[in-house]
Order: C-alpha cells, then sequence, then structure tokens
C-alpha cells in the first residue's frame, strides 16, 4: 500500500510541474496536496512549524517570480501595463486555441495585440515586446522550476 501512496503523492507533484507549462493549473495547490495526503496516509509528525515556514515563503517566492519574470520581459523591451495583462491574458487562452504551442505564441500574441490597441505602438516596436513577453514567460518557468524543486526536495528531506 506504501508504494501506491508514493505513487498518488508522485503523481500530485508531477501535475504541479505540467502546470509550469500550462498556468491556468495550480501548481502551488497539487505540490500542497501532495505534502496533505503524506500527513494523512503516513503522519503530520515531520510538518513542524518551520517546515510550514519555508513552505510558505518559497510560495511566496513563487508568485513573485512569476510576476516580476513577465513584468522585467515585457518592460526591458519598452512594454507597458497593458502588455503586461495582453501577454497574462495570452498565456490563459493560447494553450486552449494552440495547443502546446499556444504556450509561447499566446503571450506573444496578446503582448503585441495589447500594445498595437490600447497604446498604439507601431507593428515593429509591439514585436519587440512580444518577444519580451516570451523571454519573461521562459524566464519564469526555469525560476519557477527551480523553486517547485526545492520546495519538493525539502519535502522530502524532511520526510525520508
Amino acid at each position: 500500500m506504501e508504494i501506491f501512496y508514493w505513487s498518488i503523492i508522485t503523481i500530485l507533484f508531477v501535475i504541479g510541474f505540467v502546470g509550469l507549462i500550462y498556468p491556468i493549473i495550480p501548481s502551488v495547490l497539487f505540490l500542497l496536496a501532495g505534502y496533505l495526503l503524506y500527513g494523512v496516509f503516513f503522519s503530520f509528525e515531520p510538518f513542524g512549524w518551520f517546515f510550514w515556514i519555508i513552505q510558505s515563503l518559497l510560495v511566496i517566492l513563487l508568485f513573485v517570480a512569476d510576476y516580476i519574470a513577465n513584468m522585467i520581459g515585457i518592460q526591458k523591451y519598452g512594454g507597458s501595463k497593458a502588455g503586461v495583462w495582453g501577454s497574462t491574458i495570452g498565456l490563459l487562452v493560447g494553450p486552449f486555441v494552440i495547443p502546446f504551442l499556444g504556450i509561447l505564441i499566446g503571450p506573444f500574441i496578446g503582448a503585441i495585440g495589447a500594445e498595437l490597441l490600447v497604446n498604439k505602438r507601431n507593428f515593429k516596436d509591439s514585436l519587440k515586446i512580444g518577444f519580451g513577453s516570451v523571454v519573461g514567460f521562459v524566464s519564469s518557468v526555469i525560476t519557477k522550476t527551480i523553486i517547485q524543486i526545492l520546495m519538493i526536495a525539502y519535502f522530502l528531506f524532511v520526510v525520508l
């Protein structure tokens, strides 16, 4: 039965990583669900206050890293808040319209569209900002992957 329990926990962690590519999936909730299921299946004893403080700080870091990477990627290339919003909307819609590639194309098109429509920028500048949104997204995914690996590694360190 122990293998079955660990399989469920592992599946939740894997879904958490899938959420890095498909932002509609709440990655953090799947990681936390894995921790809670460990407590239900085995024991909550390893999870002291220090564990929850560290995990909470890492969760906050996940959200901050996501926002900052996207914002910096767009603003570095001359984008505005409209570009950030367009990129975010494209990030959420893109994967459903164009499976897999939509995760990159969606923010790109969203940032371009927002800059063209809201800020009346020329197409060349909008393309540059769209590229910045993709750079920001990729940077965000890399950063969040590292943070999630740290979260799981600390969990395994505490429970094993």
